[in-house]
Order: C-alpha cells, then sequence, then structure tokens
C-alpha cells in the first residue's frame, strides 16, 4: 500500500469553494511528477488524460471545501460571517479558523455563540445555532470594527477551519474534508498505478473546484466523454447501510437515480474481484454528477466513493474503504479498454 502523505499534504491546504488555487496547483504538480501532463479549465478545474487517445471516460473529485466568508466587520472587534457551501454550525462551534485577508496575511481565531461564556449567559445550552448569533472571536487585541480593519481584515476574506488530520493504527483517518479530499486521493493512486503499470486508456481524471456549492461538475469535460465516473464520499447513517472499510455506490441520491446500466457493472466487478462493497440510496445528497446531468451533458453517470462518518462535520474514514475505491476505479478501467 503506498504512503498516504500526499491525502494529508492535500486535506493541510485551505481550499473551500472559490478560494482553490493552491490546491489545484498541489494538484497539478503532483500529476506532473508522476509522469502526466495536467491542464486547467477556465473554470480552475485540473484535468488530466491518461492516454494518448481521446478519452471516453472521466472519473471526477472535487477539491474545493466546506468553509466560511466575513460578511461584516463587528463595532466589537468581532467578525459575522457567511457559510460555503453546506457547513453545519452546531458542528462548527468552538472550531478554530483561519482568516485569509486580501494580502495574503493569515490571521486566526474561533467560531462562537454570540456570548458564549456559561457563566454569563443560561441560555448557552440551548439557544439555537444560527448565523445571526453567532462569530467568529479572533486571536487579536481588537475591540472595535477601526481595529480590525487595521489589521487588514475586510468583508470578503475567506475562512478556512483547522482539519485536525490524524491517522490512526487501526486504518481510521479522522479529519474535516475526507469530503472530499479522500475522493481526490483515489485520483492520485489510479494516476499514478497507471503510470507505473505502462498501459494507455482513454480516461480523464477531472478535479472540480466547485461542487460544494453545485456547479463543479457542470462542464470543463473533453468533448469525446460519454461516460462520468464521480468519486466521493459514501453516505453513512441510520438508514444507508455503507461503512467506512466498503467502497460505497450509490444507486439514488436527492437528485434522481445514476445510470442503471454503470451501477450494475460496478456491483459485477466489486464481487468478482472480491472488492468489499455496499449499495445505497443517499437521502440528501448531490454530487458533481447530479450536477453534470443537470446542466445537460449526454453521458453516463455513476457514483462511488469511500464510506465517510460524519459528513459535514468530524468526519472520519478507513484506509480499507479508500483502497477499495481505489480498486473499484482500476477494475471498472480494466474491464472497459484494457481487456476489450
Amino acid at each position: 500500500m503506498s504512503s498516504y502523505n500526499t491525502l494529508q499534504e492535500l486535506v493541510e491546504i485551505d481550499s473551500p469553494s472559490g478560494f482553490t488555487q493552491k490546491a489545484e496547483q498541489y494538484i497539478e504538480d503532483l500529476l506532473r511528477e508522476y509522469g502526466w501532463l495536467p491542464t486547467r479549465t477556465n473554470k480552475g478545474a485540473v484535468k488530466c488524460t491518461l492516454g494518448t487517445s481521446a478519452p471516453k471516460l472521466a472519473i471526477a473529485a472535487h477539491v474545493d471545501t466546506l468553509g466560511a466568508i466575513v460578511s461584516k466587520v463587528n463595532s466589537n472587534g468581532t467578525l459575522s460571517f457567511s457559510i460555503l457551501g453546506g457547513l453545519q454550525l452546531n458542528m462548527s462551534e468552538g472550531e478554530y479558523v483561519r482568516i485569509h485577508s486580501h494580502d495574503g496575511t493569515v490571521r486566526t481565531g474561533t467560531i462562537l455563540l454570540n456570548n458564549p461564556s456559561t457563566h454569563a449567559n443560561r441560555e448557552v445550552g440551548t439557544s439555537k445555532r444560527e448565523l445571526s448569533n453567532m462569530h467568529i472571536r479572533l486571536d487579536e487585541e481588537v475591540y472595535s470594527e477601526e481595529d480590525v480593519r487595521e489589521l487588514g481584515i475586510e468583508v470578503g476574506d475567506i475562512v478556512s477551519l483547522y482539519t485536525n488530520y490524524e491517522e490512526l493504527p487501526s486504518g481510521f483517518i479522522k479529519s474535516r474534508f475526507m469530503d472530499n479530499k479522500a475522493g481526490c486521493y483515489v485520483l492520485f493512486e489510479v494516476a499514478r498505478r497507471l503510470k507505473e503499470q505502462g498501459v494507455d486508456v482513454p480516461v480523464e481524471i477531472f478535479f472540480s473546484n466547485y461542487e460544494e456549492v453545485g456547479h463543479g461538475g457542470t462542464c470543463g469535460y473533453s468533448s469525446s466523454i460519454d461516460e462520468l465516473l464521480v468519486i466521493d464520499m459514501g453516505v453513512l447513517g441510520d438508514d444507508c447501510q455503507g461503512n467506512e472499510v466498503s467502497c460505497s455506490i450509490c444507486a439514488k441520491d436527492s437528485s434522481g437515480p445514476y445510470d442503471y446500466e454503470m451501477r450494475k457493472r460496478l456491483i459485477d466487478l466489486a464481487r468478482e474481484n472480491e472488492i468489499p462493497y455496499k449499495v445505497d440510496v443517499y437521502p440528501f445528497y448531490g454530487s458533481d454528477g447530479s450536477a453534470a446531468l443537470r446542466a445537460g451533458n449526454d453521458f453516463r453517470v455513476g457514483l462511488i466513493g469511500p464510506g465517510v462518518a460524519a459528513s459535514h462535520g468530524t468526519e472520519r474514514t478507513h484506509v480499507k474503504g479508500i483502497e477499495a475505491t481505489i480498486e473499484l476505479c482500476l477494475a471498472y478501467i480494466k474491464q472497459r479498454f484494457i481487456q476489450a
């Protein structure tokens, strides 16, 4: 098994939707290091053809994450904020953050409920967490709006959350943004292993950068693509059968069913190759595949990914689930283009 250093390095690059330039550059540099020639779309997505002929299959993952943006500098020296993507406030309270100013300066702070001290506010435990009653406390001696502006912090500055990445001896990886940097790692490994094998396949890998806000997967693919295999987190929950040590195969999400023939082939390949998998319906979910179909792209779409617990919160997955997803991707490529 290869090292997971590239996953950790990517996770530690702050990349909320709209602020993904450094992550895009990391991906491009890594693919070049592997011997490929990636390019960028006009919108900033990174794509890379893994063969000499026009690609027929695109395999996509998204590099953008949840985050926030400064919406107001308050008179008491705190910051109001607006969320980027589906950031859950109850899972973000108390989280450490970085504030990225226009000039490149980075300051730190904490997301808190207004009047957060238990000894001063009897309603701390029962107050509903809403943007209107939460703020970011800066780790600076600031007590007024003017103090904050003197630091160079303004409305529109990007707010990123600490990830707290940790690999455990049990094989679990717990960190924010396994959705979907674990999926990006799957693409890294597909690219690395195919280069090592020296195979030439009409496959394009695609790293979108606006998935969390709904339009990452809408465009930018090569015109020759006829199938899109999306790699995104597998949902775990009381009404789902997925787990962290398997590859989840999505039959349907909130937008509707994924291509039945692709799903059938993926299930058959998992069975034939003894790859651990689970099939699920995701009740509250959308993906780059959903966006691609809504945008009118005329190709079949499937969705798989490692099971990820506590989505949009303190997430966790397992190396077995990630490896299962890598193996299923490679099996799909082999069946379609190498064994044919």
